[in-house]
């Protein structure tokens, strides 16, 4: 960040009185522009014994697999955006069940929060952030094509809490 989004002027990096890390600050109005982590908001649709995946036609990782998730959006709950994901990469409507999930990943300043969720129908499609969706059973999953490893994580607890018979919540933080 150069310039303040308040008045245009030159902003500086600087600890603000009664702050304990560097910010964004304005030299001209002295708003403080924060930078925080991002919401990225998914689930994982179940059909009976299958997981519903998407093959990404969007960077990062264009052509890998993964599970309906994005930026959450102002104005909206997390379990909608998840809900909201569903629908725009796999035309999917779902039930958005208990948060399976809560992934740091530091490296890229985003939180990934991961539901449990149910199909509400068989009627999927391509969205146009996916180039291709399908239903997959455990045996199926394409471990070695998914996209990021907060998606492996949340299949295998997934994966684990349903051999169980539990639904926990799980924490995980990737560097």
């Amino acid at each position: 960040m150069k310039f303040c989004s308040n008045c245009g002027q030159p902003v500086e990096i600087k600890v603000p009185t009664g702050d304990h890390l560097p910010r964004h600050v304005c030299t001209a109005c002295h708003v403080i522009h924060y930078q925080n982590p991002l919401i990225i908001a998914g689930c994982i649709p179940i059909w009976e014994d299958q997981i519903l995946i998407c093959r990404r036609a969007i960077e990062p990782r264009k052509g890998f697999w993964t599970l309906p998730a994005g930026f959450m959006e102002n104005n909206e709950t997390v379990a909608e955006g998840a809900a909201r994901e569903a629908q725009e990469e796999a035309l999917a409507d779902v039930h958005i069940g208990s948060l399976l999930a809560v992934v740091t990943v530091l490296h890229t300043h985003q939180v990934h929060m991961m539901f449990r969720a149910h199909l509400r129908s068989l009627d999927i499609g391509v969205g146009p952030e996916s180039l291709e969706v399908k239903l997959v059973r455990e045996t199926e999953i394409p471990w070695n094509e998914l996209a990021f490893q907060s998606v492996r994580f949340t299949l295998e607890k997934f994966l684990e809490d349903r051999a169980a018979g539990r639904e926990l919540l799980h924490m995980h933080t990737l560097s």
